[in-house]
């Protein structure tokens, strides 16, 4: 589909969005939403739902007052391709918002942010954006629909011009570059993990006659590794569990190096593994302990019974799992499969755990929802409403979840598909020839791949068909829909 195509049926999207958004309930019946998405940040990350190495009370707390999905998958297993799927609702390859580095957005689909803005809804954001490329450059606007926009891509002192955490950091006389040298890392009250939260909670306190969202969107637990010290002190090494490997992974991995990913293949005790995995956890304790700042703050304004507090992350991190380490072109779930809890007392069920299949892509209608807007037909998000109110199975959603990687990195060539069902996950390597097919039920870690073996001939065909139907039916709005997708 040419993009003049595919800008062409947006619009008519865009003025069917705007056409329900005069149909908006009052103001006072709409939920305020609270939207935390981390970066990098894998699903097996939270102390309530089995991790036991880590401490994260305030996130424990949020799902004990709401629902946890626990088979949540984002649609690529990197930033921008992810962020533009789950702003829109739609498949990466769909809106073609596929590369780290793109120039700039192409504001080829409306952004749900947009969407709400126009609706009446007050829209905020700190921290992260990453529509388009950051390296170097502030990051352009797009038509986001947020009123308050503090832009803070990274932490680091390393743009030209400022942005919003770094003038920040001056004017109260600190340089992140000296205080990082002579420490190794922020500490926690000047963290830009912090900033965010504080920068939520003056939004949140605003006097506004409608419902506002906000979007804190750290950088942690995204690398560097460097944690303050006052966290990582909770993460001794030796206490730390260490990765998912077999010597089977070096071979695995070595069958795929042509396939695009950003750290070669290594041992753990090669790479120092429990050395991250501690400032990993620590990092997100320090996340954790800003969502309890945030909760505290809603409740003392009287603003929680009415706010919807969403918490996820836009892909995971490898962490030494198959012998690597950051992201790339794989689908291991550490990678694609993300933390998604979601509270709204009184209105949703609380301590619910859902084992269902869910995509990111389910967000953007889950909230057009609850604004009471109709979501477009271009959308390929299912929203998660009736599972959150109990009117429907918190077992089945989905009969499965896509992710995808379409030369997702600038200069990096590599084009790859996942499917995942109940039991199998598939991978196609397109154009190498090469595959991996993980039973799940028996085979959890993702070690033995059944991709060669014949009598797993029907599985890799139904899942091929799966995904196959699913990517033409996301190219064409006008397509028969099948209730399963």
């Amino acid at each position: 589909m040419s993009n003049s195509l595919t800008r062409r049926r947006f619009v008519g999207s865009a003025t069917a969005g705007f056409a329900a958004a005069q149909q908006a309930p009052a103001a006072d019946a709409r939920p305020n939403i609270l939207w935390i998405c981390t970066d990098q940040q894998r699903w097996d990350t939270i102390r309530a739902l089995g991790n036991e190495h880590i401490r994260t009370p305030n996130i424990d707390r949020l799902a004990a007052s709401g629902a946890a999905f626990e088979n949540a998958y984002c649609q690529s297993p990197i930033c921008t391709p992810s962020r533009a799927s789950f702003l829109t609702g739609m498949y990466p390859s769909a809106v073609h918002g596929c590369m780290n580095g793109n120039e700039r957005w192409d504001h080829a689909a409306p952004l749900v942010t947009k969407t709400l803005a126009d609706a009446g809804y007050d829209c905020g954001l700190a921290g992260k954006f990453h529509l388009s490329g950051a390296q170097g450059r502030i990051e352009p606007r797009a038509d986001d629909g947020y009123r308050v926009f503090h832009w803070s891509h990274h932490p680091h002192d390393d743009w030209p011009q400022g942005h919003a955490y770094i003038d920040w950091l001056k004017s109260r006389g600190k340089d992140y570059r000296s205080t990082y040298k002579k420490l190794g890392y922020i500490p926690s009250e000047f963290h830009q993990t912090t900033w965010c939260a504080d920068r939520a909670i003056e939004f949140m306190n605003e006097k506004r006659s409608g419902p506002w969202l906000f979007s804190l969107n750290c950088f942690d637990p995204h690398s560097p590794f460097d944690p303050p010290q006052e966290w990582l002190d909770h993460y001794p090494q030796e206490e730390m569990p260490g990765p998912l490997f077999r010597e089977s992974d070096l071979a695995a991995q070595e069958r795929l190096k042509n396939v695009n990913f950003q750290r070669e293949a290594r041992r753990p005790e090669e790479m120092n593994a429990k050395s991250y995995q501690a400032k990993y956890y620590a990092m997100i304790e320090l996340i954790d302990h800003n969502v309890g700042r945030l909760l505290d703050a809603l409740e003392s304004s009287g603003q929680r019974d009415n706010t919807v507090v969403i918490f996820t992350s836009d892909h995971g991190e490898t962490l030494g799992d198959h012998g690597l380490l950051l992201k790339g072109c794989r689908f291991y779930e550490s990678l694609v499969r993300v933390p998604l809890v979601i509270s709204w007392p009184g209105r949703f069920q609380r301590g619910l755990r859902s084992r269902a299949l869910v995509e990111l892509t389910d967000l953007a209608p889950t909230l057009l929802e609850l604004a009471g807007l109709a979501a477009p037909d271009t959308m390929q998000g299912k929203p998660l409403t009736a599972i959150l109110t109990g009117d429907s199975s918190p077992d089945r959603h989905r009969e499965f979840v896509r992710s995808e990687y379409y030369r997702a990195l600038a200069g990096a060539q590599s084009f790859a598909t996942m499917v995942r069902s109940e039991r199998f996950k598939q991978v196609v390597y397109h154009g190498h020839g090469l595959g991996e097919l993980f039973d799940l039920e028996t085979d959890p870690g993702e070690f033995d791949n059944l991709w060669d073996e014949a009598k797993m001939s029907r599985v890799r065909h139904e899942h091929m068909v799966m995904n196959f139907d699913a990517l033409a039916m996301a190219s064409d709005v006008g397509s028969p829909r099948v209730s399963r997708y």
